[in-house]
């Protein structure tokens, strides 16, 4: 018999895409070759130079862009994407057969990260196209601040407007920062029901707004009599655990509000430790078998994102192999051209070349995890009831009998009991005690069970963890895209995110979570080590940059050189990697829809970066292995008060990008670095030039030439830096360190060449 492939229950729920990427594969190889030729030339002209150790120096550094550049055409190999058909989805599945899901959202700081943020992306979840009696929504405020809980209390009571309103109309847009623009007004052609309540509902968005400003700009009043009695005298770390059900058994979603115990004796983990509390405390109240996390500024832009979540739930269902589906980071109204290159667009092809290997790494938000995947199962562990003894859950899970018999069903396969899907109110209790302070000593928390203790990057230790114990991911980017976020839109915010990854970064990297180590000891597959150790060596590669880019200068300061002169055959090595490797760079970016200004904006801060954030975050962590130095979680601060971060509502948000985009300085020493290779270099060419004058081109090193000015182009902002007033110039004390130290650097170079 015919199968009629027009049917919706022969055709498959989502579709792996493989891309042809032969091309690519191409010149891929063609820079390989061109580098390793460049290394042939250094180890054929060793013993022709003068000075043997710049020329050594040399070779050191393009043997590592070469093998970095190998990790990089391993990773990209294969290309391929997810697509998802949710459509299929609802007609072949009935509603009653998803399985519930628990929502995590974290923020730890109401100033850093705006409470008008959080709740705008709590209440697009809270209208996604999804059984609301299937979702439970947790918000973990870390900071236990009165305005966080008065901001989500207020937030439901406008919800029970909001989402009967966005389903009524089929609303796509469903954070209301982003529907409700300043401009924003009902097409004439729309009903006038629809104008109406369009307006009513803008209007009452307005008034949340304005209240949680308002309560953001003086201090919290908490009556003694009211719900908020528990955050009197609260100090944000010394406090017990406040667990507070917003809502349970209405059209809405059940919403918890929790702020972990706090106690100074004991280490809290940051962010890692919140998500353990929330994965207990959701454990206890409502057992969903799968989570999604999010940080507080991703809000779900696609209302059917748990639909086609489900798709890939549910082609997976046999598969016993199936981890955690990865959603992509997005954002929205990003700064014009990216100035800061913080919008991760010229990562595209390598993510999806990692999809294409054991899976997508799990990247801290926009991510669907199987409960008992987090609970430190192995794709090959089969539990059954008499095998699970009482007390070795609690040697995992804790001394809590509610979460272990909770834990026990999940690893068992069975589902969450009715009662406790419809009361979590009753739980309360239950759930306090796990969320306690010192919950989880004697356990496996953070060592083998929840997200994993030891790095500031707890989604990158966390997820590695996973796919060392033989698990894959998928990476599934749908249209519209499934989440949008807040990207920093300051120079110091960008610095502070960077700072944290690359130390983070180390601290796997310098541990025996290594992948390198993983794949030899436990289940992770070769080429995936390789795209992790790619990541995880992000600060150890500004060693390499560092020195590269102090060698233009040190030549032209002492007249040597290090690149092949222009009269000789090899010269065109050099040239050849500069020329293919940026003009195939700039294809890729034009492909993605990146403009030529956008992309040289991601090649200058890849240098930036490099010089200043990595390596000042590889000199912590050399500091932190010799007992020197602690990890410090800074939390990456959140703008809203523009068209870039929401809450422009008829003029409540305040949108002036008058200086958007400008870099601006503190005295902080992670761009000492950065200021010193641009001073050098800016001597390098004075003295380059000045020769120029007395002898004949081919005297002078253009190659070096060529590559100061590169690096005083890619300096710019700190050369304009240097001139500027206020926020926007670098402080007097950081030139004058600066100062001193490239005046240090021409004293050796100066030294070294007598």
């Amino acid at each position: 018999m015919d199968i009629n492939t027009q049917d919706s229950t022969f055709l498959p729920l989502q579709e792996k895409i493989v891309h042809n990427n032969k091309t690519a594969r191409a010149i891929e190889l063609i820079i390989l070759s061109l580098l390793l030729s460049m290394l042939v030339y250094r180890v054929i002209s060793f013993n022709d130079q003068t000075h043997y150790i710049l020329w050594l120096l040399a070779t050191i550094c393009e043997s590592c862009f070469t093998f970095i550049w190998i990790l990089c055409i391993c990773i990209k190999w294969n290309q391929s994407s997810i697509k998802t058909y949710p459509d299929r989805l609802l007609k072949r599945v009935n509603e009653s057969e998803f399985p519930a899901v628990d929502i995590f959202v974290t923020t730890a700081d109401p100033i850093l990260e705006p409470c008008i943020i959080t709740m705008n992306t709590v209440l697009s979840l809270l209208v996604v196209e999804y059984p609301a009696d299937k979702l439970a929504l947790y918000l973990s405020d870390d900071a236990c601040s009165p305005l966080t809980f008065y901001s989500l209390v207020e937030t439901i009571k406008f919800a029970k407007l909001w989402v009967p309103f966005c389903k009524k109309y089929n609303v796509q847009v469903r954070a209301p920062f982003r529907y409700f623009t300043r401009n924003s007004t009902p097409v004439e052609h729309d009903s006038l029901e629809f104008q109406h309540e369009w307006k009513k509902m803008k209007n009452e968005y307005a008034d949340l707004y304005n209240k949680i400003e308002v309560a953001a700009q003086r201090p919290f009043r908490c009556d003694r009599d009211s719900d908020f009695v528990v955050f009197c005298d609260v100090n944000q770390s010394e406090h017990p655990t406040i667990i507070k059900v917003i809502s349970e058994n209405t059209d809405l979603p059940h919403v918890i509000y929790i702020s972990r115990e706090k106690n100074t004796k004991h280490h809290h983990h940051y962010k890692a430790g919140a998500m353990n509390v929330l994965t207990r405390v959701s454990g206890i109240m409502t057992n969903a078998p799968l989570m999604l996390n999010l940080d507080c500024d991703m809000y779900a832009n696609n209302p059917q994102v748990f639909l086609h979540a489900m798709c890939v739930v549910f082609h997976y269902k046999n598969d016993p192999d199936f981890g955690f589906l990865q959603f992509p980071q997005a954002f929205y109204d990003g700064l014009k051209d990216d100035p800061f290159g913080n919008q991760l667009a010229n990562l595209y092809y390598l993510l999806n070349g990692m999809a294409s290997i054991q899976g997508m790494i799990y990247g801290g938000t926009n991510c669907f995890h199987r409960r008992k995947v987090i609970y430190g199962l192995s794709p090959n562990d089969q539990m059954k009831a008499e095998n699970i003894r009482n007390e070795d859950l609690h040697k995992v899970f804790g001394k809590s009998f509610e979460f272990r018999e909770s834990a026990a069903r999940i690893l068992l396969g069975s589902q969450a009991k009715k009662e406790n899907r419809t009361s979590p109110s009753s739980l309360i209790q239950a759930a306090i005690d796990a969320a306690g302070s010192n919950y989880e000593y004697g356990t496996r928390w953070g060592k083998k069970v929840g997200w994993l203790y030891g790095s500031a990057a707890e989604d990158f230790l966390t997820g590695i963890n996973i796919h060392a114990r033989g698990w894959k991911s998928v990476f599934c980017s749908p249209e519209p895209l499934a989440f949008l976020g807040c990207a920093p839109s300051t120079y110091q915010s960008s610095l502070t995110q960077q700072k944290r990854w690359a130390i983070g970064l180390l601290e796997v990297f310098f541990s025996n979570k290594n992948p390198l180590l993983l794949t030899i000891k436990e289940n992770l597959w070769f080429r995936q080590a390789l795209a992790y150790l790619w990541v995880c060596i992000w600060g150890v590669r500004s060693i390499p940059e560092i020195c590269y880019a102090s060698l233009p200068a040190y030549c032209l300061i002492t007249d040597s050189h290090f690149l092949p002169k222009v009269n000789e055959r090899a010269f065109i090595i050099p040239v050849g990697i500069v020329v293919i490797y940026y003009v195939y760079n700039l294809c890729e970016c034009k492909l993605l829809g990146v403009s030529l200004r956008m992309w040289w904006n991601l090649q200058r801060m890849g240098r930036v970066t490099a010089l200043t954030t990595w390596l000042f975050g590889f000199l912590t962590m050399m500091l932190k292995l010799m007992g020197l130095s602690k990890t410090v979680f800074e939390v990456t601060q959140k703008e809203h008060k523009s068209t870039n971060c929401g809450g422009d509502v008829d003029g409540v948000g305040d949108n002036d990008e008058k200086y958007a985009g400008r870099f601006t300085y503190d005295k902080s020493p992670v761009i000492v670095p950065g200021v010193v290779i641009l001073l050098i270099n800016i001597v390098a060419l004075v003295s380059g030039m000045l020769r120029l004058l007395k002898v004949d081109y081919s005297e002078i090193g253009l190659g070096e030439m060529f590559c100061s000015i590169w690096l005083f182009l890619c300096f710019w902002e700190f050369f304009k830096g240097l001139f500027g007033n206020g926020k926007y110039g670098i402080p007097s004390s950081t030139i004058w360190k600066s100062v001193a130290l490239a005046l240090f650097f021409v004293h050796l170079c100066r030294k070294s060449s007598q």
